[in-house]
């Protein structure tokens, strides 16, 4: 059997994805420092556990400061989801991380924008949304806890999205100990207007996605779904509405995280290719959680 070769990714794309993906980390720096931070108002995951970790620890440990915690605290994630994840996926994750870290550190002694919790609480959450949601939406990721979820999930009668909200209730109430309940809602807050952000980046972005593609070139964007993306597809027999002539319709499911690059491998084998994508709101099957790309 003969393995069909695919395009790999221009090197214009490549630069224009990795630049998007550097003014998010950006805009999620500038977040943090100057809005989060100086009110004592954290975000959830490993940002949220970097923040408290860097307000917790002695002064003598300087060095484990917020972009040093946030890398080494990301960095077992990346390494043990290479394959779950996938190669360009976990390089523009590892880069998104890497600017996150190295522009808060440049912006650490800027003064910060508002001291009025409430500002903070809803301009940090919305620039923080919109950093996170310009990252995932270019193939990328700055936070390890939902790779995390990917991981366990496999084994766990948990959902990502469960295993991702029984952290983070974890890491709110850990900041209720550290920073006062009342900056531990603000944090809440927060988070729920950066998620809210996100979805409206990624244009209502869930954690999976059923995906519908009628095109001519069928068998073409079938193999280069189950090469490139590592998902398989179902083939069902449609019959043309205006026409009446019978072709195959392609269903596949896929992540929220993979959703970019599946209509990018659509368009580039049949630019012409009808695409419908519908929320999902749960998925079951031994074999879906073990293919991330």
């Amino acid at each position: 059997m003969i393995q069909k070769q695919h395009k790999k990714e221009s090197a214009a794309h490549a630069m224009y994805r990795l630049l998007l993906i550097l003014v998010g980390a950006s805009l999620a720096a500038l977040s943090i420092e100057r809005f989060l931070v100086p009110n004592q108002i954290i975000d959830g995951g490993i940002i949220g556990i970097s923040l408290i970790l860097d307000y917790v620890l002695p002064e003598k440990w300087s060095f484990l400061n917020f972009a040093t915690l946030v890398v080494l605290l990301n960095a077992p994630f990346m390494y043990y989801g290479y394959k779950q994840i996938g190669k360009t996926f976990m390089f523009s994750s590892i880069f998104g991380i890497v600017c996150l870290a190295v522009v808060e550190r440049a912006l650490h002694r800027l003064a910060p924008l508002t001291n009025e919790p409430i500002l903070a609480t809803v301009f940090g959450g919305l620039t923080l949304g919109v950093g996170v949601g310009l990252v995932i939406r270019h193939g990328g990721s700055l936070d390890g806890t939902e790779i995390l979820g990917i991981l366990l999930t496999k084994k766990l009668p948990f959902s990502v999205g469960e295993f991702v909200m029984f952290m983070n209730i974890f890491i709110f109430s850990w900041a209720a100990f550290v920073f006062g309940l009342e900056q531990a809602m603000y944090s809440v807050m927060t988070y729920y207007i950066a998620f809210k952000t996100i979805d409206t980046v990624i244009e209502g972005l869930d954690e999976t996605k059923a995906v519908i593609i009628v095109s001519d070139q069928y068998e073409d964007i079938s193999d280069a779904i189950l090469h490139r993306l590592g998902r398989g597809t179902t083939k069902l027999m449609g019959k043309g509405g205006y026409t009446d002539a019978q072709k195959e319709v392609i269903y596949a499911v896929v992540t929220r995280l993979e959703l970019t690059k599946l209509k990018a491998i659509v368009y580039e084998k049949d630019p012409n290719a009808f695409i419908t994508v519908m929320n999902t709101h749960e998925v079951r099957g031994a074999k879906f959680k073990s293919a991330i790309h």
